[in-house]
């Protein structure tokens, strides 16, 4: 299993506005071929957004990369970064943690 870190600048929107415009993209996302979840993040007082996405192998976690790092771009964000992390399975396990999808 592979965490992907984005991190990226943008100039909102931010809460409750940006959960009702990207709605359909948050949708969207749950089609991606070897995402188990994703979760959002923002920072308004920085001005810096993201997500923390768990993918079940290397594969699809870079074919996301590559496909996403081009929709934010395209969306305005700016100084976009990516971190990849290999999940320790056994440890994460004994501090709780959801390494599989729950059914939508």
């Amino acid at each position: 299993m592979i965490v992907v870190h984005f991190g990226f600048g943008m100039n909102g929107p931010w809460g409750e506005e940006m959960s009702n415009t990207l709605d359909g993209l948050a949708h969207d996302i749950n089609n991606t071929e070897g995402l188990v979840w994703k979760i959002w993040t923002e920072n308004e007082k920085e001005g810096r957004a993201g997500g923390i996405y768990l993918f079940e192998d290397g594969q699809s976690a870079e074919n996301y990369i590559s496909m996403h790092s081009a929709r934010v771009s395209q969306m305005g964000a700016t100084d976009i970064s990516v971190d990849r992390y290999s999940v320790n399975e056994p440890l994460s396990l004994i501090n709780r943690a959801q390494l599989t999808a729950r059914p939508a």
